[in-house]
């Protein structure tokens, strides 16, 4: 290979580095706020009741779907 073309590269390595660093800090700083949001959300009155009914909502999307994916076979 060419010099030239060894520097470009060991450039692209070095602004690649950063681009994952810096996505690494926004990960963990999305990491920090949805664990903050679900303990504050876990703390509000009525979540239980929200989680079950969430549940129940899932429970009965997949019998949904289980229902239409044997009609279509």
């Amino acid at each position: 290979m060419k010099e030239q073309t060894l520097i470009q590269m060991s450039k692209e390595v070095r602004e690649l580095r950063g681009i994952v660093r810096a996505l690494l800090g926004q990960i963990q700083t999305i990491k920090d706020l949805t664990s903050g949001t679900l303990e504050t959300l876990k703390r509000m009155p009525g979540y239980e009741e929200a989680i079950e009914r969430l549940k129940k909502d899932l429970e009965d999307q997949a019998k949904h779907q289980q229902e239409s994916d044997s009609l279509i076979k």
